[in-house]
């Protein structure tokens, strides 16, 4: 699982939660651990790389949301065919080499070391340097790394962890291997898998460690990003979700709700708080935040000179614009285009408008070339004016339209100047009955991604009070108590349609298994927290974990039936609830063999 060389030397990895300091971005030294950190700085230093793995190609930066969530969740429907790992993704029906599992299991365990290192090192600074003074901060080092290595074992565990711990037990079943500190040779490397609730457990008493260590602790300027209280709060009560201990998550969530100052931002500035507005991050709202700066043009962005500072989902994500002669068959995304979003997504929505057609243009100009501003063919006007009226009457759940990009009724700045309609992708042009939606959550909007580095220009929400709203509903749910579970995923809905949050309102739901917008979904279309978890947190890479621990994965296959890189109808198989232990692991850990995931 780790390489030796890290009992030994511990590279300065870029990055922190903050802005970036150019010192803290690439590796500028190595260090002992016999004689390091022997000042605060060094060991802010050492807590750096505890943020910046979030920011791994592996991880957030890269692979983990559009190569295997969004694909395995069918958030989006990928055209690329030349991967097998990713074609596994989209088909749930991984092998024990799948690429993106492997990294997975590596850089969420490099987090965890990273972690690690900055608990010895602040307990090793304090014994060895450190004076009276200086314990405050440094409990606020141990806070933020108590934080994130929980963070780093709660993804490792709902990935690969035999089961979820219900009220009916599970917590016996195999979990992830614990490393809990530094090894001190060969042996410490390789260890057993824990159970369930010991790796559960963990993740409890971290997060409860961190809340008290960082407790009233309020972070400004530069250091927005750094873990706060709140944060640690509510990442134990989803914890406590996730585990089903519904009395403990209600009591932790609602003092968040209550006492964290946070707010949910009305929707006019929820519309836009994913597509990059400087002025949206780090809002009322927001809880944890993955903080990103774009990289300068040339640098490309994971991989260029300032590895871990930035991430490139968006080139993957990114919206088709119509082509320059005004054509959709000469369509261009504003990055590489390998993804859409699924078409399935848009009934799901509640958009049930079909499809549209295309019609000569009463208002093109023959005197004049065809052009993106000059087309001569357009969207059907009469069914281009049902789609507003849907948007104005929200006929269709509005959040569509933060999440998705609509062929000629959205525009984006292709070059960074001009604004171009948003088309259907190139190679779905022409064929009747596809919608060919795009991606507008944390997608580029503004500017073709290829000449900007490629780089994102926007923070990514790891966790914000929507969140917090749809879990204390859900631990009411769990705990009997209907009227608040109602209430609460009614002020979510409510923002959604641009409703007071804290009054009643025409969308209201009347109950728990009052009908949704979900056209044609057997399960969603009558279950409102399910389908307000899908809807709220779209594109956020957390539906999968919902997925699995709901154990609805045959729906989902059966709703929506097929993907571009899969060939034939979807199918589902249980034992991909649980990710594969990595065939790597069992090549470097003997104490492992014998341990792997039913059905692989």
């Amino acid at each position: 699982m780790f390489s030796k060389n890290y009992l030994l030397l511990i590279g300065l990895v870029a990055g922190t939660a903050c802005k970036k300091d150019p010192s803290l971005v690439g590796p500028s030294d190595s260090y002992s651990t016999a004689n390091y950190p022997a000042t605060l700085n060094d060991l802010n230093s050492v807590l750096a790389p505890c943020y910046s793995n979030l920011r791994d190609a592996n991880l957030f930066g890269f692979h983990l949301w559009p190569k295997a969530l969004s694909n395995a969740t069918h958030t989006a429907n990928s055209i690329y065919n030349g991967d097998p790992s990713w074609n596994e993704m989209a088909a749930t029906n991984l092998s024990i080499t799948n690429q993106y599992v492997q990294e997975a299991w590596t850089s969420f365990y490099t987090g965890v070391k990273n972690c690690n290192v900055a608990l010895q090192g602040a307990d090793f600074f304090m014994k060895r340097y450190g004076k009276p003074q200086d314990q405050s901060y440094v409990d606020l080092v141990k806070g933020q790394a108590y934080f994130l290595r929980a963070y780093y074992y709660f993804n490792l565990e709902c990935l690969f962890g035999e089961s979820y711990i219900t009220t009916a037990g599970g917590g016996d079943k195999k979990g992830v291997p614990i490393f809990s500190e530094l090894p001190t040779g060969l042996e410490g490397t390789q260890k057993e898998r824990s159970t369930v609730k010991e790796v559960w457990d963990l993740i409890v008493s971290d997060l409860k460690n961190s809340a008290q260590l960082l407790k009233g602790k309020t972070w400004s300027g530069n250091d927005k990003g750094r873990i706060s209280e709140w944060a640690a709060k509510s990442m134990l009560g989803k914890t406590y979700v996730f585990m089903q201990n519904w009395n403990d998550a209600k009591t932790v969530l609602k003092d968040v709700i209550d006492n964290s100052g946070a707010s949910l931002m009305p929707y006019a500035k929820y519309r836009d708080a994913f597509i990059g507005i400087p002025a949206n991050e780090f809002n009322e709202e927001s809880i944890f935040e993955l903080n990103i700066d774009q990289d300068s043009k040339g640098n490309y962005g994971v991989y260029g000179n300032t590895p871990n500072a930035t991430t490139i989902n968006g080139l993957i994500w990114c919206p088709w614009a119509l082509g320059w002669d005004g054509t959709e068959g000469a369509s261009n995304p504003l990055g590489y285009g390998n993804e859409i979003f699924h078409d399935k997504n848009v009934s799901r929505f509640g958009f049930n408008l079909g499809a549209y057609t295309l019609v000569s243009n009463p208002n093109f100009d023959g005197s004049k070339a065809a052009s993106y501003t000059n087309p001569q063919k357009v969207m059907d006007p009469a069914y281009k004016q049902q789609s507003l009226l849907a948007r104005t009457n929200k006929t269709c759940d509005p959040r569509l339209f933060v999440n998705a990009l609509q062929p000629w009724v959205d525009s984006v700045k292709f070059d960074g100047e001009h604004w171009f309609p948003v088309s259907m992708p190139n190679f779905w042009a022409g064929q009747p009955g596809k919608y060919g939606w795009s991606f507008r959550k944390y997608a580029p909007i503004f500017n073709n991604i290829n000449n900007t580095g490629p780089a994102d220009a926007w923070n990514y929400y790891l966790m914000r009070l929507a969140e917090v709203y749809l879990l204390y509903a859900e631990a009411a749910k769990g705990t009997n108590d209907n009227t608040t579970a109602l209430e609460y995923l009614n002020k979510t809905k409510r923002r959604a349609y641009g409703y007071p949050v804290n009054a009643a309102s025409p969308v209201d739901y009347a109950g728990l298994t009052a009908t949704t917008v979900a056209i044609g979904d057997p399960v969603l279309g009558n279950n409102p927290l399910y389908y307000e978890r899908f809807a709220e947190l779209f594109n956020e890479g957390g539906w999968w974990f919902d997925v699995c621990r709901w154990h609805i994965g045959a729906s989902e296959a059966a709703y929506y039936q097929t993907a571009l890189n899969v060939n034939g109808s979807l199918a589902w198989n249980d034992k991909t609830y649980s990710w594969p232990i990595p065939q790597a692991e069992f090549n470097s850990n003997p104490k492992i063999v014998g341990q792997q995931n039913r059905g692989y």
